[in-house]
């Protein structure tokens, strides 16, 4: 039998080792990964991490209702010893913890084996995210050639990532619809992960840059659930009929970053440090920078910022040797 945990028709394909431990397993796997889980970026991750998990079992000759506590440990020792990154180990015992639940509830086995597991110690106190500075920023928004619709609509999307700080994908998903106004302020409407839903104000600059490319767009009088942003045709700076993904705007971002001569380890993400740090700087408080960024905790909101990173080097600097 196929040993990978992937949607296939309307059923699930499961591995061996639990289609015998029989239907009420295989329930509730089902009923774990296309019941329980909605994101699909965590449904992806935690069925590369228990097919992992089940496919070792296998090898190993264990059934589902022999596995227990010290197998889950070897396992990870393994995971350890393979160099696997800590956070990787980390989500891998999150998603086998969630999974065996699952099992548990339904009375598929007596036990969740990798409850009593103990994990590692992980702490981030900064984020891995490079940061373009500030001039970097403003050298890539001067960089985009506006004499054509294409070139206003990446500028639109660069300084949408700036001036917003929002996801890619959240910027991926806006739709005319998304850009409105209320009262006496231009505002834009971001779904982004989670089901989150964040109005954020539009700056002046910003909504100029908008109106320069609706309007060479054609898109002042389009439909709301028109795409703001649709892939082209380069070479001839036409647009398609297809909604830009995530993976449409990182690739343009890359491409103009590379155009301006910027460094490549620059990512639409490295805007979210940028202006995170610099409102932070400026004393914005960080409950309002929170907001901004979308995130539930103030913690998360942290692992952005890069002020720390500058006393360190000022100190560092000081050193008389």
């Amino acid at each position: 039998m196929n040993t990978c945990l992937v949607p296939a028709g309307e059923s699930l394909t499961v591995p061996a080792i639990l289609a015998r431990a029989g239907p009420a397993a295989v329930f509730a796997a089902e009923e774990f990964f296309f019941g329980r889980l909605r994101n699909e970026h965590t449904r992806a991750a935690y069925l590369r991490a228990v097919r992992r998990f089940l496919a070792w079992a296998e090898a190993r000759g264990l059934e589902m209702a022999g596995i227990a506590p010290g197998h889950v440990g070897q396992y990870f020792d393994g995971l350890r010893k393979q160099n696997t990154s800590l956070a990787t180990r980390k989500q891998h015992l999150a998603a086998l913890r969630h999974f065996f639940d699952g099992l548990v509830g339904r009375h598929a086995v007596l036990l969740n084996p990798a409850l009593s597991v103990r994990g590692e110690r992980y702490q981030v106190i900064e984020g891995k995210t490079p940061e373009i500075t500030i001039p970097q920023a403003r050298k890539l928004l001067a960089s985009i050639a506006v004499s054509h619709v294409v070139g206003l609509r990446d500028r639109a999307i660069v300084a949408i990532l700036i001036y917003t700080a929002a996801r890619a994908g959240a910027v991926a998903r806006l739709r005319r619809g998304n850009f409105y106004h209320v009262a006496d302020q231009w505002l834009l409407h971001f779904e982004e992960k989670g089901g989150k839903s964040r109005e954020i104000p539009v700056r002046h600059d910003l909504e100029l840059m908008l109106f320069e490319y609706i309007d060479a767009a054609g898109l002042r009088n389009a439909l709301d659930v028109t795409p703001l942003f649709c892939t082209a045709r380069r070479k001839a700076r036409q647009f398609t009929d297809k909604s830009m993904g995530v993976v449409d705007v990182c690739r343009m971002v890359k491409r103009r970053l590379r155009d301006a001569g910027l460094p490549g380890r620059l990512s639409p993400h490295s805007f979210r440090v940028t202006t995170i740090t610099d409102l932070l700087e400026q004393g914005v408080p960080l409950e309002d920078v929170q907001r901004l960024a979308g995130h539930a905790d103030p913690r998360t909101t942290l692992l952005y910022d890069r002020r720390q990173k500058k006393i360190t080097r000022n100190i560092v600097e000081r050193i008389s040797i």
